[in-house]
Order: structure tokens, then sequence, then C-alpha cells
């Protein structure tokens, strides 16, 4: 063990935080033990416990502050267009993802059924659907209480999209995150006076189609969503019935 540290409580509980953190990034939650969070840390197990009685306490706190920093760096500035809001947000989140899958996966799935750690990812998600809501055009209270719903919808199922994605990845990230902002155009644009994103996969591969914070968004979804066996366009059996 190293020598001891004296720290402030305050200091003190954010590097039993970051050395948590360390370690639920790096492992599956089961083989996370306390006695080798205090023995990263240079500290006595009786002291780790005095600030987190158990390892639940731990992670739920490590998560916290997980969400927390999420939100800040989730920016939703009305400058920028809603696609290019959405890029940035899936980023910084799927940026998290991929850097701690196994504290992700623990929150998801081993802690799925776990009261504290599904507040703390509720939490996140209204906050994230608030913000949302004072970026977009709504005409009145209903329009707004009509989208609150489907952003609700949509956030539930880009968690659960990321998260299948992150047991086993059947598509590139980019591909990812195009599904999920795709998926939020599409359930959005029946409920707006105005098409938030006119540009979006409206055009085909190859043709400039939607361009937003220096990346080409949309443009491989065409191919993405056609399967290997599925039978080419139809065109040139028109043409040979014509003849």
């Amino acid at each position: 063990m190293p020598p001891r540290q004296r720290l402030t409580p305050a200091d003190r509980r954010a590097q039993l935080l970051a050395v948590g953190s360390r370690l639920f990034a790096a492992h599956p939650y089961a083989d996370v033990l306390m006695e080798e969070v205090a023995e990263e840390a240079g500290v006595s197990r009786a002291l780790l416990y005095r600030h987190f009685p158990n390892k639940h306490d731990l992670f739920a706190a490590v998560y916290q502050q997980a969400a927390d920093q999420l939100l800040a760096e989730t920016r939703f500035d009305p400058a920028d267009s809603l696609v290019e809001q959405l890029i940035q947000g899936m980023d910084v989140h799927l940026d998290y993802f991929v850097a701690n899958r196994n504290a992700v996966l623990a929150a998801n799935r081993d802690l799925a059924g776990d009261p504290v750690i599904q507040t703390i990812m509720t939490n996140e998600l209204d906050a994230l659907r608030a913000r949302l809501l004072t970026v977009l055009p709504l005409a009145d209270e209903s329009a707004r209480e009509a989208v609150s719903g489907v952003l609700k919808s949509w956030l539930v199922f880009v968690r659960v999209l990321c998260i299948d994605w992150l047991t086993h990845e059947t598509c590139p990230r980019t591909q990812l995150r195009d599904v999920c902002i795709g998926a939020a155009l599409g359930a959005l644009r029946p409920l707006l006076a105005q098409d938030p994103a006119p540009d979006w996969l409206r055009q085909g591969p190859g043709t400039g189609a939607s361009r937003s914070g220096g990346h080409r968004v949309g443009q491989s979804l065409p191919h993405a969503t056609r399967g290997h066996g599925d039978l080419p366009d139809r065109a040139p059996a028109k043409r040979r019935e014509a003849t």
C-alpha cells in the first residue's frame, strides 16, 4: 500500500471516487472489490468504509458524478441547429459509454432493478428532455406536451440501443449515432410546424446530405438499412415489363 496522504474529507472523497471510477470502468461490477479500492487509494478499509459503507454506495456516487458531468458537457445552444445539438450530445455520451463500458453495463444490467441507480439515470434523462424542450420551436402547450412524450420515449430508445451496442457492436459508432438522431427527427417532424432538419436523409448518398459540425451525417444510413439479402431496386424489372 502506498503511503497515505493527508487530505481534507472533500479531497479524500474525490480521490476515492476517482479510484472507484477507474476500477468500475476497467472491470465488471462483480470483480471490483472494496479492498482493491482501498489499496489503490492508499487508505485503510476503515477509512474507505467511513466514506462509502459498501460497494453499491461507491458505485452510486461514481455514477451520479458521471451523470452530472455528462449534463455539464452536453450543451443545447439555440444558435446551433437541432442536428448539431443532437450530434454534440450523442458524441459526449458515446465518449463516456465507450470509455466506461463496464460501468455503463453494470448500471443497466447488474443493477437494472436498483432504485438508486435507476433514479440517477431517470433524473439525467429528464434533465436532457427539459433542456431539449427549451430549444425546440413549439407552437403551444399542447405541442410541448406531445413533444415531451416523444422525447421521453426517444431517450429510453437511445439508452437501450446504446447498451445493446456496447454488448455487441453491430455497426460503426457513427452509424449508431446517426440512427439515434434520425429516430429523433422522424418522431419530431409530425409535431413541429417547421421541419427541424429538412436536409436530413432527403438526398441520396454522395449528394451532400446534411452536413453539420464538419461531419457528414446520415449519409451511410440508406445502405445500413438494407440487409445483405435484400433485393435491388425494382426499376429494372419495370423496364423489362414495359418492353
